[in-house]
């Protein structure tokens, strides 16, 4: 089992920046990599960003690629997000997601990730 815990969201400008903390406990060494989704109000949960622990590689979804920036420690068991030039249509309740199956292809799909955070509110104001 993997525990994980997020912090950081809050309210910002349109503009702004954030950053994302994602503690993880438990059976972390089981992990293959970890993600960030977000789920807007009325809408599905999306892809954010990933990353691969070995070999470091990351996924992002094109309405942030150049944006943010996914990263990890794993020394602390950590995985970051930094979140730049937000927009309004960046808020959203923000999931951590762990994966402990290897896949070849990427990783951008909530069934690849069988443990999740309970979530961190961002709101972008215009």
């Amino acid at each position: 089992q993997v525990q994980l815990v997020e912090s950081g969201g809050g309210l910002v400008q349109a503009g702004g920046s954030l950053r994302l903390s994602c503690a993880a406990s438990g059976r972390t060494s089981d992990n293959y990599a970890m993600g960030w989704f977000r789920q807007a109000p009325g809408k599905e949960r999306e892809f954010v960003a990933a990353i691969r622990y070995r070999g470091a590689v990351s996924y992002y979804a094109n309405s942030v690629k150049g944006r943010f920036t996914i990263s990890g420690d794993n020394a602390k068991n950590m995985v970051y997000l930094q979140m730049n030039s937000l927009k309004p249509e960046d808020t959203a309740d923000y999931y951590c997601a762990a994966s402990s199956s290897y896949y070849s292809g990427t990783y951008i799909y909530p069934y690849q990730y069988p443990y999740w955070g309970r979530g961190t509110q961002v709101t972008v104001s215009s």
